[in-house]
C-alpha cells in the first residue's frame, strides 16, 4: 500500500486558532523599555479570587481568522510598536502559541510572555524565541496553590522557575498582594525565598478590588496593612534585588 506524502504547504497554511479575549497597545509596565502590544489570550487553569480578568477564565477554542486579524494589526502598526506580549488567561495553555510566537518575531517584533508557570514543559520549548517573561508568584510553596484555587500547580511553577534562572531571557517575577491571602510577613517571606533563589528583579502590585472575579474580595479587608506599611517594607527588600518596583 502506498502512503500518500505528507503535504507540508496544507499543514503550514493552516490556520491558528488563538481565542483572543483582549488587545492592548501600548502598556508601558508590560515589556520594561520597550513599546509593546498586549495580546490576552482566553482561558485559565486558576481560579485566582483577587483576578480582575475573571471573564477570560472560561476556556474556548479560537476561531480561525482571529489571531490573523491581530497579526493584521500588529503588522499596520509596526512604526509605533517594538514588541507584542502574550497574556492572559494563561497563554500557555493554548497549541497554537508558539506558531503565533513565530510569527510576531517575523514582523521584526520582540516577545514576552506573562505566565503562572503551570505549564513548565511548554514554557521551556517556547524560551529560544522569548526576549522577556513575567512570571506571576502566586505565594511561596503550598500557599500558591491556595490562593490560585489549584491544588498541584506550585511544584510545576517552580519548575517555570528554576527553567528561567537557569536560562538566558530576561525575566521578572510578580506578585499581586490581596491582604485577604496575605500578611505583611507572608510578602516579606516569599520576597526573601525568591532572592534566595537568584531571583534579582521583583514586582509587587497591589490587588484592583473593583472587579474581582469573587465577589469577596472586593470587600475591605479588616486589620490590613496600610499603604505606607507596605512601602516600608518594600524599602527594606529592595537590597535583596538588582530591582525592586511597588505597583499601587
Amino acid at each position: 500500500m502506498t502512503i500518500p506524502a505528507m503535504r507540508l504547504e496544507d499543514e503550514t497554511a493552516r490556520p491558528l486558532r488563538l481565542p483572543l479575549a483582549g488587545l492592548t497597545t501600548l502598556d508601558p509596565e508590560a515589556f520594561p523599555g520597550r513599546r509593546a502590544a498586549v495580546v490576552y489570550l482566553q482561558g485559565c487553569p486558576l481560579q485566582c479570587g483577587y483576578c480582575e480578568n475573571g471573564s477570560m477564565m472560561a476556556p474556548r477554542r479560537g476561531v480561525p481568522g482571529e489571531w490573523a486579524a491581530v497579526r493584521d494589526y500588529l503588522e499596520r502598526r509596526l512604526g509605533d510598536l517594538e514588541a507584542v506580549v502574550f497574556s492572559g488567561g494563561e497563554p500557555t495553555l493554548h497549541a497554537d502559541l508558539p506558531a503565533a510566537i513565530a510569527d510576531a518575531r517575523a514582523l521584526g517584533l520582540s516577545v514576552g510572555l506573562h505566565t503562572a508557570g503551570p505549564y513548565p514543559d511548554r514554557l521551556v520549548r517556547l524560551l529560544p524565541q522569548l526576549d522577556w517573561v513575567a512570571l506571576d508568584v502566586k505565594g511561596r510553596g503550598a500557599d500558591f496553590d491556595r490562593i490560585g484555587g489549584r491544588d498541584g500547580v506550585w511544584r510545576r511553577h517552580a519548575r517555570s522557575l528554576e527553567a528561567l534562572l537557569a536560562g538566558e531571557v530576561a525575566f521578572e517575577c510578580r506578585t499581586t498582594v490581596h491582604w485577604r491571602d496575605f500578611a505583611l510577613a507572608d510578602v516579606e517571606r516569599l520576597a526573601l525565598t525568591l532572592a534566595d533563589c537568584g531571583v534579582r528583579r521583583y514586582a509587587l502590585q497591589l490587588a484592583r478590588t473593583e472587579r474581582c472575579q469573587d465577589p469577596a474580595y472586593c470587600a475591605p479587608v479588616p486589620g490590613a496593612p496600610t499603604t505606607p506599611a507596605l512601602e516600608a517594607l518594600a524599602r527594606r527588600l529592595r537590597p535583596h534585588f538588582a530591582r525592586l518596583t511597588l505597583r499601587h
